[in-house]
Parts: C-alpha cells; sequence; structure tokens
C-alpha cells in the first residue's frame, strides 16, 4: 500500500553499534559491543524523541546466558537493520502513528539477559567469559544518544516492551532526570507489568525463583529502589508491584490481564508438567474451560489489585486490555488499525497519545472480564 503521509521512508534502519564500549565495559553477552537503530525525525518531530527498550526474557545460569551467545539476545554479530515501517509506535506513516510518526525514533537491542540491569560476569564451561553488562548497556547507549541530539529534545518517550518494558520501569525516574525540568519526559511500559504469582499450576513460586537467579547471577541490586531494599529482598524489588510505588516520573502502563507469556510461562510454565487440557489452554485461551478462566481471572484480579496504587497518581495512565498477547505497541495490527483493540472505543496509539499530550483527563482503561471484548483479535 502507497504511503499517505509521502514522506514514510521503507529502507530498513542500520544498527549503530555503541562506539565507547571497550571503554565503558558495556558489552553484550559474548563481549561485542551493544547496539542501537536510530531514525532521524522530521518536520515539527524534529526535536522529538521515543526512545524504546526491547525484550526477550532473561537468563538466569551462566550456561543459559552462555547459549544466548550465538543470537541476537547475547551478540551483536548477529543484529542486521531493522524495519521501522508498519511497526505500531515506530511507523512513520501519519495514518497509523498519528501523534509519533515524524519523531526520533531509537530501538536500543537487548544482549545482557537481565533488562538491562546487571553488573557482572561469569565464566562458561568453555572457559570464556561472559558479560552481564546491562546497566552498563543502558547507561553507555544513552550516553551516545544525548550526544546525537537527545540532549537537546523538547519531549521524549521513553518506552519498552516484554523485559524492555520491565527495563523502562526500573530505568525510568534515572531518565527523566537527565533532563531539563521544562523537557516533557514521560515513561511507557508495554506488556511489561510481570505478576509475583506466589504458586504456578503445580503449587510451585517458580517464577519467583527465576527471578531470584537472575537478581543474584547478574546483580541488578543496583537499579532497584533503596526504600523496598531496605524492608524486602531484592527478588521482591525487582517485581513491577514494587517498583512503581516509588516512581516519580509519569508512567503509562499497557497490558494484557490475560498476558500470554505470563499464562504460558508464569502459571503453565513447562516444568509445572501442565495437564493435556492445560496444554490446549496455554496454547490458545480460546480453548480453556470454565474452570481454566476461572483460574486465569485470578491472574487478573492480581495484575488489577496491583495497580491500584496509579489510581492516585494524576499525571500517570493505563489500558488494561482483556486480550490474549503480549506486547502491543510494535504492530500496527494492536497499535493502531481498524482491528485494534479497544476501551472506551479508543484503540492503543489514541489512548497513549491522549495521555502524552494531555488531551483527556484521568487516561485510565480498564478491560472487562474475557471473553467480554468483541475488538480483541
Amino acid at each position: 500500500r502507497p504511503t499517505l503521509s509521502g514522506a514514510a521512508p521503507l529502507e530498513p534502519v542500520a544498527v549503530s553499534l555503541l562506539a565507547s564500549a571497550q571503554e565503558k565495559g558495556a558489552f553484550c553477552l559474548d563481549g561485542t559491543p551493544p547496539g542501537y537503530h536510530l531514525q532521524r525525525g522530521s518536520g515539527d518531530g524534529s526535536g522529538s524523541w521515543l526512545v524504546h527498550l526491547e525484550g526477550g526474557g532473561w537468563c538466569s545460569t551462566v550456561k543459559d546466558c552462555s547459549g544466548r551467545r550465538m543470537s541476537v539476545l547475547g551478540s551483536s554479530n548477529f543484529m542486521k537493520p531493522l524495519q521501522f515501517t508498519g511497526h505500531g509506535i515506530f511507523d512513520s506513516d501519519e495514518i497509523y502513528n498519528p501523534d509519533f510518526y515524524n519523531w526520533n525514533k531509537v530501538y536500543v537491542r537487548y544482549c545482557d539477559g537481565a533488562s538491562f540491569a546487571g553488573d557482572a560476569e561469569g565464566q562458561a564451561q568453555d572457559g570464556t567469559t561472559v558479560y552481564f553488562r546491562g546497566l552498563r548497556i543502558y547507561e553507555a547507549v544513552i550516553g551516545e544518544l544525548m550526544e546525537k541530539g537527545l540532549a537537546n529534545a523538547t519531549q521524549v518517550l521513553f518506552t519498552g516492551c516484554s523485559a524492555g518494558g520491565l527495563a523502562t520501569i526500573l530505568h525510568c525516574d534515572d531518565f527523566s532526570a537527565r533532563f531539563p525540568q521544562q523537557v516533557s519526559v514521560k515513561c511507557f511500559a508495554d506488556a511489561g507489568f510481570f505478576l509475583d504469582v506466589r504458586k504456578d499450576i503445580s503449587g510451585e513460586r517458580s517464577f519467583w525463583s527465576f527471578y531470584n537467579r537472575v537478581v543474584q547471577l547478574q546483580n541488578v541490586r543496583q537499579v532497584l529502589h533503596k526504600d523496598c531494599l531496605a524492608n524486602k529482598d531484592p527478588t521482591e524489588c525487582f517485581f513491577p508491584t514494587e517498583l512503581i510505588k516509588s516512581i516519580r516520573t509519569p508512567m503509562f502502563i499497557l497490558n494484557s490481564a490475560y498476558d500470554s507469556w505470563q499464562i504460558q510461562n508464569v502459571l503453565l510454565p513447562t516444568s509445572s508438567s501442565p495437564e493435556k487440557s492445560w496444554l490446549s489452554c496455554k496454547d490458545n485461551i480460546g480453548n480453556c474451560n470454565s474452570t481454566q478462566i476461572k483460574v486465569l481471572d485470578e491472574i487478573r484480579n492480581t495484575m488489577i489489585n496491583d495497580l491500584k496504587v496509579i489510581n492516585d497518581k494524576a499525571d500517570w495512565g493505563m489500558f488494561i486490555d482483556s486480550c490474549f498477547t503480549h506486547c502491543q505497541t510494535l504492530f500496527r495490527i494492536s497499535w493502531s488499525s481498524p482491528t485494534s483493540p479497544r476501551l472506551g472505543n479508543k484503540n492503543i496509539a489514541k489512548v497513549v497519545g491522549d495521555w502524552y499530550f494531555g488531551r483527556s483527563q484521568g487516561v485510565k482503561e480498564i478491560d472487562c472480564e474475557y471473553p467480554c471484548n468483541p475488538t480483541c483479535n
């Protein structure tokens, strides 16, 4: 389809490798320099910046992290140019991305395995070093972007999806503190609200144990809030439920209350050996029976309850739909299209834009229980 805005670049955006990687010790898991993709803004968007942290789960053992070194999630050797056009909030087409189409857009690649939060290293079985340098990657990449024009931004949206959504929550206040007070800086976490579900389907606290290993292995304490650490275990402080209590910067939380990744990996991890009927439900919520839906509703209720703190934060927003999905900003179909999920007759792009630009008061939308929303696809 020809683009209607006339100026939408269709060529992929090249990867830029961090120039100061060696000097800053900011390495991917395999020791290669981290990378990001920068597309310059135009027109009235040339002073506005969208900075996005990529997601991709976590690794909690030296062996798992070592395995990632042979993929894009652990090495810049595998990073290729990315197509922004057609990809939701990165779309350069004004029709599908009216508020952010001509902004400077940055997609920061994820190659550390701990939500840009760790600072440690380990030794693989073959004797080579595995670098857990997510915090240094975050700091060095943001530093380089500041030199490339981010420091002169008039308005900024700091985003991330999945593990990158958690990273956005972790770094939100630090990121906004880098700008003068008059600059509009807000944070937007997509599918990063991971729940501390006390038990999976087998009765084990498997996800908490997994997070605990990540926290210990990669040494993520430095990015956790001091007031939380004074009273709670560091692992508990790594969960968004605790993190959002301390954040001062305006933030928007976008999540499905029936997040497909969390249902598949937190409630029904492979280690819990779900029975056949649960395997079918895990693959597609449409296959779940009424008893199983009740269990999923409990997950939803946990999320809604954990998000209550946002009601007292006037400049925060949220869009919690009931769609069986994970990460909704990076796809045109869910961000802004005729078939996008809607709450209050608005799609995600409209609600986020209204929140960022202050076009409507109290942008806090929570969907009814599954399967009530016919706009979920």
